[in-house]
């Protein structure tokens, strides 16, 4: 029997893209322009591909879906302030890879003001730019900045004509990702959506789970479920760590058996709209945490729900942070894995044997999105709007001086946590992570 649908979130708007543009323009000097490539098709082997994805900024200011498209924004400009550059129309490769929007059809599907095929591309942006005295790109794209100079060499050749090129270069990124952190009601239903799917997978996994299973049956589990819901696939290569595999943070191999007796690591989210999930549970392979594996799971647990009940606007990442490493370490010296005053092992950094992560980081349109965790040389506080996971682990190696119990034994409890006016909102609430839900999940007949 297949399983329940969810109902689709709207898609974001036509309005809002046009918003976020104008939002964009209305921080730069009237005499600049935006230049912002897309993605691009990659290779996988030979002749074909790996499935396309759009690159994420250029996503957020155009909602455009196709490959080897250009933006220029141009504050100001009467014709038009937004110009999209994309694929040329061509009923021959459009018989092999599908139709292309081409020109008119951008203009009238994403509330672009003009566009033009890329054969009219090199022409065209040099007409554009004549006068543009800051031009505004990602700087760290080594594509995008190669163009900016050849634009910048062809309109300084034509200057005896009264042609102005642009006499500066600008860092674009770091004001989209400023733009991009907080995120829109319509970006949070869509997050809502893909948390809702990857919560579904990860409890799929846990009523699939058995011994003799591969790790790799569990990551199947996982991505159909991502499929069957109306998502693109996967937000980030799936991490499904069986025993000591889960101390291996970004573990993704997924080809052991998973073993009588063991945990098991699942570190995975759903992409939808290109928005991503991303959930950690841990739980054990015969349905049953042993008293060591319920004692250790209990301690990540505590500072996890502690950690959660912490986010609201105005608290910080560090913070939050501060308050995980003191309940970890406290716990670590509570069964014996470390030894003394918790703020002395906290000073002296030994926690970091067995936590080697931050808790927290963005989550958006990019598993670990945008957006700086400073501001004004302080730790940024959060905001409304902002989305973050809460995800503390421990990690105990297989060293000959640490309890038998305990060794070998990974633990991540990670959901995803939106700030709202008041508080925050779990979306990835609906996959259990307290001991007795998840071993009467698991529960066989």
């Amino acid at each position: 029997m297949h399983p329940e649908m969810l109902p689709r979130p709207a898609p974001i708007t036509n309005d809002e893209y046009c918003a976020r543009r104008r939002a964009l323009m209305d921080r730069l000097p009237g005499d600049s322009a935006v230049l912002l490539p897309g993605g691009s098709l990659v290779t996988r082997s030979r002749d074909s591909e790996f499935p396309f994805r759009q690159d994420s900024d250029f996503h957020y200011l155009t909602g455009f879906a196709e490959p080897d498209a250009l933006l220029l924004l141009l504050p100001g400009r009467a014709a038009g302030e937004s110009v999209l550059f994309c694929q040329d129309r061509d009923p021959t490769l459009e018989a092999w890879t599908g139709i292309r929007l081409g020109a008119e059809g951008a203009v009238c599907a994403h509330a672009i003001d003009q566009a033009f095929e890329n054969v009219e591309r090199e022409a065209r942006l040099v007409e554009l730019l004549d006068g543009r005295h800051v031009l505004y790109l990602p700087l760290g794209d080594g594509e995008a900045l190669s163009l900016a100079e050849q634009l910048r060499g062809k309109l300084a050749g034509r200057s005896r004509r009264g042609v102005v090129a642009p006499s500066a270069f600008a860092d674009v990124s770091e004001l989209i990702h400023e733009q991009r952190l907080r995120k829109s009601k319509a970006e949070l239903a869509l997050m809502r959506h893909a948390g809702a799917i990857s919560a579904r997978a990860h409890v799929r996994a846990m009523r699939a789970a058995r011994p003799g299973l591969m790790e790799w049956q569990l990551q199947a589990e996982l991505e159909h479920e991502f499929r069957w819901q109306g998502g693109s696939g996967p937000a980030y290569a799936s991490i499904v760590g069986g025993g000591v595999n889960a101390c291996v943070l970004h573990y993704i191999e997924n080809h052991a058996p998973l073993e009588e007796g063991a945990l098991v690591l699942i570190d995975a989210g759903a992409e939808f709209d290109l928005y991503a999930g991303d959930i950690t549970r841990t739980f054990p392979v015969n349905g049953r945490f042993s008293e060591p594996q319920r004692t250790l799971y209990e301690v990540v647990l505590a500072a996890q729900e502690r950690a959660v009940a912490a986010v609201r606007p105005g608290v910080t990442l560090a913070t939050i942070h501060a308050g995980v490493v003191h309940d970890l370490t406290a716990g670590l010296i509570a069964l014996g894995l470390l030894e003394g005053d918790v703020q002395a092992r906290i000073d002296d950094g030994s926690y970091k044997r067995f936590y080697l992560h931050s808790t927290s980081h963005w989550l958006g349109l990019d598993v670990h999105d945008v957006g700086a965790y400073r501001h004004a040389d302080q730790p940024r506080a959060l905001a409304p709007g902002m989305v973050l996971t809460v995800e503390p682990g421990l990690y105990v190696p297989t060293d000959d001086d640490l309890p038998e119990a305990f060794c070998g034994l990974g633990i991540r409890i990670e959901d995803d946590v939106v700030v709202t006016q008041d508080g925050h909102e779990v979306l990835t609430a609906d996959v259990p992570k307290r001991v007795e839900e998840i071993e009467a999940l698991m529960a066989r007949d």
